[in-house]
């Protein structure tokens, strides 16, 4: 179980500075997109991407960006990487950063 916990960390370390490196280039000067978080789960078949956006106003626009190139990122993280299993990605905002 520990080296499941192990191998589950080193997945998101590497899906998360992949998924910044794509939106840091693909993005426009509209907004600042941070990848805050990845979890993986399911044995690393899925991951959900945490992100934050300033300004707020820009949050919708910024999450129908990512969604609509989760399969061109996707494919980034396939072309960078050895992993044997490719995760399903979700996007969202990074809940602990919400203002209430």
């Amino acid at each position: 179980m520990r080296s499941e916990k192990i191998k589950d960390a080193r997945i998101e370390k590497l899906i998360h500075c992949l998924v910044a490196k794509y939106i840091s280039r693909e993005s426009t000067s509209q907004s600042l997109i941070t990848v805050t978080k990845v979890m993986v789960t399911d044995f690393g078949r899925s991951a959900t991407i945490y992100i934050s956006v300033l300004p707020d106003k820009e949050c919708r626009a910024a999450l129908s960006f990512i969604e609509h190139h989760l399969t061109d990122i996707r494919g980034h993280i396939k072309d960078h990487s050895e992993l044997r299993v490719l995760p399903r990605l979700s996007v969202g905002l990074d809940p602990e950063l919400m203002v209430q």
